[in-house]
This record gives structure tokens, C-alpha cells and sequence, in this order.
């Protein structure tokens, strides 16, 4: 739980670190002019597709609730942040990981989307169950779709005072 814990809070810090990393590994490890270019284009990319998918991740409840990611997140995350590091080498093999990186990149986003659509549907089931549960023990009372009471039974006011506004005559 500790390393999950320690793991989600990176993906937060990994939003700065990562695309700094690809500017220092350009700058230490030699890149030409056409490197600058995809350095230009490559460096806000991957800031916003490192800050969309930790959004997505961070805002599952479950994530929420323990300040930690899956088993599943850190694999697929820590591979996709892995190859963001191959590629700031800047070496021959650089193209090979500029293609992983996009493929993990579009996984992590795919698999943020389906686990915060799958913890939203489970938190919403687990709520109406129980909302169910306390409504059969007869604690809340039936309401219609409009929010009132489910048999209409007249109200009685009792004494009631009618106020008539007239405008003044002058």
C-alpha cells in the first residue's frame, strides 16, 4: 500500500518531472535541429497526456478514498513513464520509444477512462442498494419522481390569512 500510495502521488509530480527530463536528455545527450522541432511538439504533448491521465486516475473514488492506485495503474503507468525516460536518452533507438510511449500513452488513457466509468458504476450500485435497503426497513419514507410524498393526502394548514395587495388610490 505504501508504494501505491508513494506511486500516486508521481504521477502528480511526473506531470513537471517527465517533460523537463525530455528537455535535459535533448540538451545532455545531443539532439540536431530537427530534434528541437520534436522537442517543441513533443514536450506539451506529453505534459497534457500526463496531466489528463492522472486527472482521470486521481478522480476515481476508489483512488480518492485511498490515496493510492492499483496494482494495474502502477503497471501500466510505470511502463508508460519508463518509456518516456528511454526516449529522453535521445540514442539510435530513440524512434522506437517515441512509438511505445505513444501506444502506453493511448492504454493508460483508455484504461483510466474504463476503471473511472467501472468505480463510478459500483459506487452508484453499492448506493442505491443501500439507499434500497434502508427504504424496505421503512426509515425513509417513498417519494414520487418529483421529490413528494408517493400517496397524495391533502394538507391541512389550519387557520389561514390572506394578505390582498390594492394599489393606492391617490
Amino acid at each position: 500500500m505504501l508504494f501505491r500510495r508513494i506511486f500516486f502521488r508521481w504521477i502528480q509530480a511526473a506531470m513537471i518531472v517527465l517533460p523537463v527530463w525530455l528537455v535535459v536528455g535533448w540538451a545532455v545527450f545531443g539532439g540536431g535541429g530537427w530534434g528541437t522541432l520534436g522537442l517543441v511538439i513533443t514536450v506539451p504533448v506529453t505534459f497534457v497526456s500526463l496531466a489528463v491521465i492522472a486527472l482521470l486516475t486521481s478522480m476515481r473514488p476508489t483512488v480518492r478514498e485511498t490515496r493510492a492506485v492499483s496494482w494495474a495503474d502502477v503497471g501500466i503507468l510505470g511502463a508508460w513513464h519508463a518509456a518516456i525516460i528511454a526516449f529522453g536518452f535521445s540514442g539510435p533507438s530513440m524512434a522506437a520509444f517515441a512509438v511505445l510511449s505513444i501506444a502506453l500513452a493511448l492504454v493508460a488513457f483508455w484504461y483510466a477512462i474504463v476503471q473511472l466509468v467501472r468505480d463510478g458504476a459500483k459506487r452508484m450500485q453499492e448506493t442505491m442498494a443501500e439507499y434500497e435497503r434502508v427504504a424496505q426497513a421503512g426509515a425513509v419514507p417513498r417519494t414520487d419522481a418529483g421529490g413528494g410524498p408517493s400517496v397524495q393526502q391533502p394538507y391541512d394548514l389550519g387557520e389561514v390569512i390572506v394578505v390582498e395587495e390594492r394599489p393606492q388610490r391617490d
